[in-house]
């Protein structure tokens, strides 16, 4: 991990150790309730690898952000319930929401100077927080 994300990490009080990169396999699509890519080529990769069930749970991270919405799980307090409802409601807005050519997808900052990793990540860290909020309870 580049010194300049871990540092990140860590003045999130997050410990940056145990993480990296794993192959997305057919398995892990198929038990994921929602998979996330930081690019288009990510969440194309998913449904290649599972269609029918990738279709309606792949999103890049800054698609999903837009998509998902509070009001679709008012009312339902079950952790998991209101996770699955928020993930059907993203994917039936699924075309009846603009999403921009070139806004859809994390600009790799692998190789960036400091700087340009730093920013990519606070943008990274705001658009999981728009996701997170939802999920959320009260």
């Amino acid at each position: 991990m580049a010194a300049a994300v871990a540092s990140f990490l860590l003045g999130r009080g997050v410990q940056p150790c145990g993480t990296g990169s794993r192959r997305l396999t057919k398995e892990m699509v198929e038990n994921a309730d929602l998979v996330l890519g930081a690019a288009t080529e990510h969440r194309e990769a998913a449904v290649r690898l599972s269609p029918v069930r990738a279709l309606s749970r792949a999103f890049t991270l800054h698609e999903f952000a837009r998509l998902v919405r509070r009001e679709d799980a008012a009312g339902v307090v079950d952790p998991a319930a209101r996770f699955a409802t928020l993930v059907q409601g993203a994917a039936a807005r699924r075309g009846s929401v603009s999403t921009r050519t070139g806004d859809v997808d994390v600009n790799d900052p692998l190789g960036a100077p400091p700087p340009q990793v730093h920013e990519c990540l606070v943008r990274i860290a705001e658009v999981v927080e728009r996701i997170a909020a939802p999920v959320r309870t009260g």
